[in-house]
């Protein structure tokens, strides 16, 4: 079934009005029409069903048919701070971020990422993002939008972050590191109070951490995880550690 991610105020009495960039997807580049029926998602967590009533040139309505709640991403939530890698790599993991229910990710300029001030990065790029996460979050039917925060250096990152006793942080490191994330995970599962509820995973760009920014992490007790003999790109290690945590913790199903 098609979904597609509305605003909250397009919805008012079971009635949904479309205009400006999401009519002309839904309806031009769609091509819905008329007695067209599909999901309409909404940022409080629920999907409308909806039956299309009328098409103008630059409007239309549907009314509600059915409401379903989205049941809400599972604990531990999933944080990416990544470095910012190549624009069309960026791209690809926030689509794929997205599908595979990360909370947020954190971009990150480091001592090899692609760009590594504010003034280089393009402003259409956060806006870009946000466009390809509510793409994401309408081809998966997730019912909540996947936060991108502003880029920050990682020391001015790491200056302020603090996580709970109930968080775990790990960062993937091609260089020295004999810890898998199996292993990891059974010694931080000893020592944890409680159940976890967050997992911040510390990603490199292409040219991965320098050794300044590994010692600075493992100085806050960060942990340098290997993902095997490979040496992976950016997208993939970022797409595995999502993965094997989530099967790890049992979010699979």
């Amino acid at each position: 079934m098609r979904r597609y991610w509305i605003e909250k105020k397009d919805l008012n009495n079971d009635i949904v009005q479309f205009s400006g960039e999401t009519f002309h997807h839904i309806f031009e580049v769609c091509r819905q029409h008329v007695g067209s029926k599909f999901e309409v998602l909404t940022e409080d967590s629920k999907a409308h069903f909806v039956e299309v009533l009328s098409v103008t040139k630059k409007s239309a309505q549907a009314v509600v048919l059915e409401i379903r709640k989205i049941p809400p991403l599972p604990e531990p939530h999933f944080h990416l701070a990544l470095a910012v890698s190549r624009f069309p790599v960026m791209d690809s993991i926030v689509e794929k971020a997205v599908e595979l229910g990360v909370q947020s990710i954190q971009p990150l300029f480091t001592d090899f990422s692609f760009v590594r001030t504010q003034t280089s990065l393009p402003p259409n790029k956060t806006e870009r993002w946000g466009k390809i996460v509510k793409s994401a979050t309408q081809q998966s039917g997730r019912g909540d939008i996947m936060a991108i925060a502003p880029a920050l250096s990682l020391d001015c990152f790491l200056s302020k972050f603090n996580p709970s006793e109930q968080s775990l942080v790990l960062f993937a490191y091609e260089g020295g590191s004999t810890l898998s994330v199996k292993s990891y995970l059974q010694q931080k599962r000893q020592k944890s109070p409680g159940p976890l509820k967050d997992i911040w995973i510390f990603v490199g760009s292409e040219g991965g951490f320098s050794q300044h920014e590994v010692k600075k992490m493992q100085d806050l007790d960060f942990y340098p995880v290997t993902l095997g003999a490979q040496v992976l790109r950016v997208e993939t290690a970022c797409m595995a550690l999502v993965s094997v945590l989530k099967y790890e913790f049992d979010l699979m199903c």
